[in-house]
């Protein structure tokens, strides 16, 4: 488990334990969403924790008692992390993109925006940038009025939708079942009726909506989809690139699934991109010109080099014959 993971958790940990006194570890480590071996780590590493001086009174202390845990000294630590202003306005955009969602308990996420925004504190946030990653477009919008109005009147959808990784735009009708928020982005889960089986549309790629007068009806086996794992699962069929993306290219990492995004020198990314379809990943690397450098695996590095060789040359053949 990385230190990024790891020390918000802890810091977190004295004031949550503090509130809750002989509370089960293996309670406690559900709600960090942790293993419970896991959680008895963090607290043998607390133990050795504490103020300046480090000798007996100064540490924090935790007693167990069978499978219980009570700190008994925080050393000062009572209380819990403050929300930066971008952390504040991150919750904020999200609760209230949620709001208007059918089904939901708008005035349970009205009482949350406000203790929110009390929390902040002075880091409340006054029109502070939250980013591409929870930031909605305009057509995104529009789309995510337009699927509410389906949800709330239980009607059909017609969709023009651009799919990414075939580069195509198509037309389809679908039977709306749900409206999720995940990392800042809308997604509408459907019925496709054209590929007879449960999809997740992304709300800024849906380029058109229309209601229809027909209700929605999903049939009977139309299962929510489970992303208590992510999202996206990898399938076996994929294949793995690892890409170096220059500055002007890391729009692709947030455009696009990727994993293990790690930031190097010069504003770079490398990231780990799953794929099924060769060309369409050749299309999108050959279009990001020198600002993107495959490293794994060498096949498709020498199949771009190779494409790029042959639309140069015939470049100059054209270039010759005029």
């Amino acid at each position: 488990m990385s230190t990024q993971d790891r020390l918000p958790r802890l810091l977190s940990l004295v004031p949550y334990l503090l509130a809750r006194p002989g509370i089960r570890i293996d309670d406690a480590a559900a709600d960090f969403g942790v293993a419970p071996k896991q959680l008895r780590k963090d607290l043998e590493l607390l133990w050795m924790c504490g103020l300046p001086g480090y000798g007996p009174g100064d540490l924090i202390d935790i007693s167990f008692e069978e499978d219980t845990v009570t700190v008994t000294f925080d050393a000062g630590m009572s209380r819990p992390l403050r929300l930066t202003g971008a952390e504040a306005t991150a919750l904020l955009v999200a609760l209230r993109a949620l709001e208007e969602t059918p089904g939901v308990d708008a005035d349970a996420i009205r009482r949350a925006v406000a203790k929110i925004e009390a929390a902040a504190g002075q880091a409340r946030p006054v029109g502070v940038a939250v980013g591409l990653g929870v930031r909605e477009g305009a057509g995104a919008a529009r789309a995510r009025e337009v699927v509410q109005e389906a949800l709330a009147a239980g009607r059909a959808l017609r969709i023009t939708y651009y799919t990414a990784s075939k580069d195509e735009v198509t037309e389809r009708v679908v039977d709306p079942m749900r409206m999720l928020l995940v990392d800042g982005r809308g997604y509408l889960e459907a019925w496709c009726r054209r590929a007879e089986d449960t999809r997740l549309f992304r709300l800024d790629r849906v380029d058109g909506a229309r209601v229809l007068d027909e209700p929605a009806a999903p049939p009977p086996h139309a299962a929510p989809t489970d992303t208590s794992a992510g999202l996206f699962q990898a399938a076996p069929d994929q294949l793995v690139a690892v890409l170096v993306l220059d500055e002007d290219a890391r729009w692709v990492s947030e455009y696009y699934p990727v994993e293990g995004v790690e930031e190097l020198s010069g504003g770079r990314l490398r990231v780990r991109m799953r794929y099924a379809d060769p060309s369409w990943l050749a299309r999108l690397l050959l279009g990001l010109g020198g600002d993107v450098t495959v490293e794994h695996p060498v096949e498709l590095g020498e199949r771009l080099r190779a494409q790029a060789a042959a639309a140069v040359a015939r470049m100059d053949r054209h270039l010759a014959s005029t």
